[in-house]
């Protein structure tokens, strides 16, 4: 299934000069939502992590999903101010200002194998914060995997220290 035919492109969204990726026709199919999940997972059947690492917000649709596959937890990543109970906090660049992720405390353990998931891989910033959010918690990242990657952003440089899984890549 051309799963790339159910991405639908908004011009100058959320600000003037973005080409955002609207998920939601994708989201609406459920064929095509089944055959993203299925190929989210795929690289991780043989060995599940013992959790998915879901970047807020959207990576939470594709985790959620993609852990009932593999037989493991969900764990959300979020900013700041939306985690009830004590967590641990990361800051990092943008290209246009910072920015700040949080996790759980007692989310993960030392030695948990993880996978770390979200929709779209752009510059690599979320994610590679995503990942040493994980680190400093002394689990391990095993992966990292996205419906989508737009490819001419080289995104994947931050991520270079361990397997990214696209399904949908955008040159």
């Amino acid at each position: 299934m051309d799963l790339e035919r159910f991405i639908r492109d908004i011009p100058d969204f959320p600000k003037p000069g973005i080409m955002f990726k609207d998920i939601t026709p994708l989201l609406r199919h459920p064929d095509a939502l089944h055959e993203a999940i299925d190929q989210l997972v795929a690289p991780y059947r043989d060995a599940p992590p013992d959790a998915l690492v879901a970047v807020e917000a959207r990576g939470f649709l594709f985790a959620a999903a993609a852990a009932v596959q593999l037989g493991c937890g969900v764990v959300p990543v979020r900013k700041p101010g939306k985690l009830p109970a004590e967590t641990h906090q990361v800051t990092y660049e943008l290209e246009y200002g910072s920015d700040a992720l949080e996790i759980h405390r007692d989310a993960l353990q030392a030695g948990d194998r993880v996978v770390v998931m979200d929709d779209l891989l752009a510059t690599g910033g979320t994610t590679a914060a995503a990942v040493r959010l994980v680190r400093e918690l002394g689990a391990e990242v095993v992966g990292s995997a996205f419906l989508i990657e737009l490819v001419f952003l080289n995104g994947r440089a931050q991520l270079d220290d361990h397997p990214v899984h696209s399904v949908i890549r955008i040159e």
